[in-house]
């Protein structure tokens, strides 16, 4: 019985290590850099996407595609100014994701002027996103 006990304990114990370490982080955040790469989140976690923006100029980032809106979606976006303080001084686009399911994903984003005729994809974030 005590060694019946014992293995129940070890096998309880191994699993919860092995979950651990493949869990995912639940807040996630990304810049300009993450550009082409991978990240993992875990389900109901937050991402947050931080990229450099000039309002000023009239270009804006515009989320493009999620390639699977069943895994994640796009719960806010907002502009930050700069702080500097001054005239036509860069700020940064911040927009905000929520992880649903687990899966893999795509986030595709165009930084563009977004009027008729303005110059599109002057340049472009990809992300891939594994949902534990």
């Amino acid at each position: 019985m005590k060694l019946k006990l014992f293995l129940i304990g070890v096998v309880t114990i191994t699993l919860l290590a092995l979950m651990a370490c493949t869990s995912a982080p639940k807040q996630v955040s990304v810049d300009d850099s993450h550009s082409g790469k991978e990240i993992k989140i875990g389900v109901g976690g937050t991402l947050t996407v931080s990229l450099s923006s000039n309002q000023t100029t009239g270009f804006q980032w515009e989320l493009k595609e999620i390639g699977d809106t069943g895994l994640i979606q796009k719960t806010d976006s907002q502009y930050e100014a700069p702080t500097s303080g001054l005239v036509g001084a860069g700020g940064t686009e911040i927009w905000t994701f929520r992880a649903l399911k687990a899966g893999t994903t795509t986030i595709t984003m165009e930084y563009s002027r977004p009027w008729e005729g303005g110059e599109q994809a002057v340049n472009t974030f990809n992300l891939t996103v594994v949902i534990k």
